[in-house]
């Protein structure tokens, strides 16, 4: 396997250097099923399941019945409550369904994660970003290094540390890209293996280097 660099760039678009990737974090295996498994655990957990309809025995309407049942010519009807009446009961409707995580165990996680990891690295698909001193929120700034980037029309996500002396930089670069569209922002420490999924270009901010190299497996 030829040697895997990183390249880094400024706010304006412009290469400074590229970062060695140690082979040995990119030589992973993992079963693709464990991948699928892991996505579909992820978003199942993601819902909210509030979806909730009342059957007949919640509604608040009489019990009796809503004319004789002979004599009318009409069809025989038990009460008002069932579903073909206005305000009725909906007939096997959603409920809440309070039980259905699943549990992803920290063993299959760090796989999935490092593997999707590997897999961008390989793909030439993350880039460093070295932030200079960003005193103040700026969209052009972004758009500029987007567009020099060529990912201005790509759906990308920007990973940052979460260390207390780069809090202001980060603030800043967030106010500065949060209103372009189809771009992302999030501390390396908080992504999934879907978020890495449904991205196509990750930009890791200088500081996150060691985070990343820890997220695919270094010491």
């Amino acid at each position: 396997m030829a040697a895997v660099k990183l390249k880094k760039y400024d706010l304006e678009g412009k290469e400074l250097e590229e970062v060695d990737v140690d082979e040995k974090l990119l030589k992973v295996s993992v079963n693709h099923q464990l991948i699928k498994d892991y996505v579909v655990a992820v978003r199942k957990n993601a819902r909210q399941w509030s979806a909730n309809t009342k059957g007949r025995s919640e509604i608040a309407l009489s019990n009796s019945k809503p004319h004789p049942q002979k004599g009318t010519g009409r069809a025989r009807q038990g009460c008002i409550k069932t579903s073909q009446y206005r305000k009725g009961a909906v007939v096997f409707g959603p409920k809440p369904k309070f039980d259905q995580h699943v549990k992803i165990n920290r063993k299959e996680r760090r796989a999935a994660i490092h593997y999707l990891l590997a897999q961008k690295v390989t793909d030439g698909n993350i880039r460093l970003l070295k932030l200079k001193a960003l005193n103040e929120p700026k969209t052009k700034s972004v758009c500029k290094f987007l567009d020099v980037a060529g990912l201005r029309d790509k759906k990308v996500l920007f990973l940052c540390d979460d260390g207390e002396k780069t809090q202001k930089e980060r603030s800043n670069f967030y106010l500065s890209m949060r209103n372009i569209p189809g771009a992302r922002f999030m501390p390396i420490n908080s992504i999934s293996g879907y978020d890495l999924m449904r991205t196509q270009e990750v930009v890791v901010i200088d500081s996150a280097q060691k985070e990343l190299m820890q997220a695919m497996g270094a010491k």
